[in-house]
């Protein structure tokens, strides 16, 4: 009988080397056991814990995952209810929470530094017929990106995350922790600050929180991830993370790979990481993560934004003075698709009260040269290799994956219609240019009438993370105190 990844397509000679050197280097790094980890729709991995020697049946023939994983809102409720015949037939291939299988990228295979004997293997999930999950978050960027191929180019990415870092206060009276306190979703824990803030970049803070960040480090370090900074955030108890830039998928892997490790790391050392934007308590800042883009011609390997000189006519101010052709009707898609993209790229209620005016965030659809007001900020000149453009949309809870394709989409739209992006804003501020979302709810609004992200995600999938997102935004109108709904909702668990 065959096995499931030739059932399915995915097997050939290069998977079966990989494999095999997978299994050799399991036995070589004497690993107990794997945890195989699948990317959830909000950004969060998810899996199974393998003993070594069952993953060579693994790589073979998958690991089945109860289908209603991919149905989760962000308190882990299922937005769909699929014992519901007639419900569950509208969504294909996920009646009667059925299994689905995840098969293993053999490729991925690294130890984790902060759990001894244990290697860890990146997944994607199929039907058990060997069909793929069209809901798979990272196979809706990689098909994203298929599409960006064909229009003859590759994607570079760069990540700027904020996020924060608490110490928790006495873990053998966690509330978190507590049986008589145990609630669906379950109480935070009671956290200390790790730095006062007020002081950005301040290397006496840096020192102060020398510790968490060290463990910081070395996490992602030692997973092979590009880590070029930690830095002192203006908030207290905030800190960032910069990386070198690379190819999209990588990038948004490597984003899963950092928010998911931190968190396991520092808790194992007592330390609380939380990549919400705005942390439940009065004098948190709100956290953004911002992504660096750039086109590169696949022909040539050449930054495909860059210009040489400026041309004729240019007037400072004009997207062309700095970027080239392509770079320009880039940045117009992102503009012309801004309030459809911003409930992929800051997917929760907490996300949206960070768009206010004067505070270093978007608040409108705008463009700027180095204008960190704006939404999309534009940096380098003519000649630059590194020219790019930054989104500042996005909030450090979004799902990369999603958060990525996003811009793909809005940008081929740019390309394919040649879209001018117009005068750069002196005012980023000004009442009169088109606002962000002000919600989660009028952000799902604007991406279900977006019909380029609409055609470019498909129907089905725009509609299932809809839904699943609705789901969550019901809850929070829905609670007595909506404060702690998002402490419990968000805080203690992203």
């Amino acid at each position: 009988m065959s096995s499931f990844a030739e059932r399915c397509g995915a097997a050939d000679a290069a998977r079966t080397g990989a494999c095999e050197a997978a299994l050799a280097l399991l036995e070589q790094r004497g690993l107990e056991r794997v945890r195989i980890g699948w990317c959830d729709t909000h950004g969060v991995l998810r899996g199974k814990t393998l003993m070594a020697s069952a993953l060579e049946s693994a790589l073979r023939d998958g690991v089945t995952m109860v289908s209603t994983i991919l149905l989760k809102d962000t308190s882990d409720r299922t937005a769909y209810r699929v014992f519901d015949a007639h419900e569950a037939n509208a969504l294909p291939g996920f009646r009667f929470a059925n299994n689905l299988v995840l098969l293993p990228d053999p490729q991925s295979l690294r130890e984790l530094p902060w759990a001894e004997g244990t290697g860890w293997l990146r997944a994607e999930a199929w039907f058990d017929d060997g069909a793929p999950v069209p809901h798979d978050t990272r196979r809706i960027l990689r098909a994203a990106l298929d599409r960006l191929a064909q229009a003859g180019f590759g994607l570079v990415c760069g990540l700027e995350v904020e996020f924060h870092v608490y110490r928790i206060v006495d873990e053998a009276r966690d509330p978190s922790l507590d049986p008589q306190r145990a609630a669906w979703p379950g109480e935070p824990p009671a956290v200390t600050m790790i730095h006062p803030g007020y002081n950005l970049l301040a290397e006496n803070w840096a020192d102060l929180a020398d510790e968490p960040l060290a463990i910081v480090q070395r996490a992602a370090q030692e997973l092979g991830l590009p880590l070029r900074s930690l830095e002192i955030e203006l908030g207290p108890s905030q800190v960032e993370a910069v990386f070198d830039a690379t190819d999209a998928l990588t990038a948004a892997d490597q984003m899963v790979l950092f928010r998911n490790g931190v968190r396991q790391a520092l808790r194992r050392a007592g330390y609380h990481a939380s990549f919400v934007c705005r942390p439940p308590f009065p004098s948190a800042m709100a956290s953004g993560w911002h992504l660096h883009q750039s086109l590169v011609e696949r022909a040539s390997g050449r930054n495909a934004f860059v210009r040489a000189t400026p041309p004729a006519g240019a007037r400072a101010g004009d997207a062309r003075a700095t970027l080239s052709d392509v770079g320009a009707h880039w940045l117009g898609g992102l503009l012309a698709h801004g309030r459809g993209m911003a409930a992929l790229c800051t997917p929760t209620v907490n996300g949206f009260g960070r768009f206010r005016p004067n505070a270093m965030a978007p608040h409108s659809v705008t463009w700027g040269r180095d204008n960190r007001g704006a939404m999309l900020r534009v940096l380098g000149a003519c000649g630059d290799a590194a020219t790019r453009i930054e989104n500042r949309i996005g909030e450090p809870m979004a799902n990369p994956y999603l958060y990525i394709a996003a811009q793909v989409h809005a940008g081929l739209d740019g390309l394919a219609r040649a879209l001018d992006p117009g005068r750069e804003t002196d005012a980023p501020y000004a009442a009169s240019a088109a606002s962000l979302p002000a919600s989660l709810g009028e952000g799902l609004d604007a991406l279900a009438a977006d019909e380029a992200l609409v055609r470019g995600f498909s129907p089905a999938v725009v509609d299932w993370y809809a839904r699943v997102k609705r789901a969550e935004l019901a809850r929070h109108d829905a609670a007595e105190d909506r404060e702690a709904w998002q402490a419990r909702e968000y805080f203690g668990r992203f």
